[in-house]
């Protein structure tokens, strides 16, 4: 009977169909070699990276082979109830506990191949489109969705929001680019707590949840994530998002203190809140984040 992982994935995935039987082919097939069996990984070893390798995290201490790719991974234990899988900037990573054997971890990795090589390729098509901000009066970036505008005023005790879409900074005109930044992204990250606190205390009495406390995550790949302790992490950047945005992130996080997977009864606590759930999440599939490195 196979071992029932709970795979913890990107919650923009729409829910799976039943796993297909898995297939009989030859472990020694030369497409989809059996994995070794070897001990875990040291925190800081490394695993020399070929060249033909289709994906590899630079800080990989696993190697794995995917639908017939080389993928190199960095593989961490951690305390959680599952495996997880993320799919980021860096490449693949995959977190486990203890419990869980290496032989398992192979196991979910071959039954989610397709998956992870779909997302890295996804990942990949989403930076050439990627959005540089140039920091400097004038620029122009998004917020709730529209476009506002950077102003220096050193006059100004404080940055703050005018009727006019404009953001006005309480910096000097000789700013650089790197303080104007920091300026705007402190802003932004103010303003996202503001607004993601009053959503979560909108829809959590609807969804009969209550929620312990809100961190801001800075992921590259991830929109929020939840807790059975109901703590919640919502990533900052979906202050640039619509409305809508925001709020499918929230009751989509929240719906997890009720379902802790993307099982059918999970989607329809979703669904109950926003019938629109997949309209919204396909939209926000496509957003493209501006980089702020």
């Amino acid at each position: 009977m196979r071992n029932p992982l709970q795979l913890v994935l990107d919650f923009l995935s729409p829910p799976q169909a039943p796993a297909s039987p898995v297939s009989t082919a030859s472990p020694a097939s030369p497409a989809s070699p059996a994995p070794r069996a070897s001990p875990d990984p040291t925190p800081n070893s490394k695993v020399a990276i070929p060249s033909e390798v289709a994906i590899a995290h630079p800080r990989a201490n696993r190697e794995t082979v995917l639908e017939g790719m080389r993928v190199a991974y960095l593989f961490q234990r951690v305390r959680r109830r599952s495996i997880g899988f993320v799919v980021g900037p860096d490449g693949l990573e995959v977190r486990a506990p203890k419990w869980v054997t290496l032989k398992e971890v192979e196991l979910g990795l071959q039954e989610r191949g397709e998956w992870v090589l779909r997302k890295w390729a996804e990942l990949q098509e989403r930076q050439k489109n990627i959005r540089q901000i140039e920091w400097r009066e004038g620029a122009s970036l998004d917020y709730l969705g529209a476009p506002l505008h950077l102003h220096l005023c050193p006059q100004n005790g404080r940055s703050e929001l005018n009727d006019q879409r404009q953001l006005l900074l309480a910096l000097p005109h000789t700013a650089e680019a790197s303080q104007i930044r920091d300026a705007v992204q402190a802003w932004l990250m103010r303003e996202a707590k503001i607004l993601f606190e009053q959503r979560l205390n909108h829809f959590a009495p609807l969804m009969g949840v209550q929620w312990r406390r809100l961190s801001l995550s800075n992921a590259g790949s991830r929109w929020g994530s939840a807790r059975v302790d109901g703590a919640i992490r919502l990533n900052w950047r979906l202050i640039h998002l619509k409305p809508e945005a925001i709020d499918y992130v929230v009751v989509h996080e929240l719906a997890h203190l009720r379902e802790m997977n993307h099982s059918p009864a999970f989607w329809k606590v979703v669904a109950d809140i926003l019938p629109d759930h997949l309209e919204r999440r396909k939209a926000l599939q496509k957003e493209n984040l501006a980089n702020w490195a």
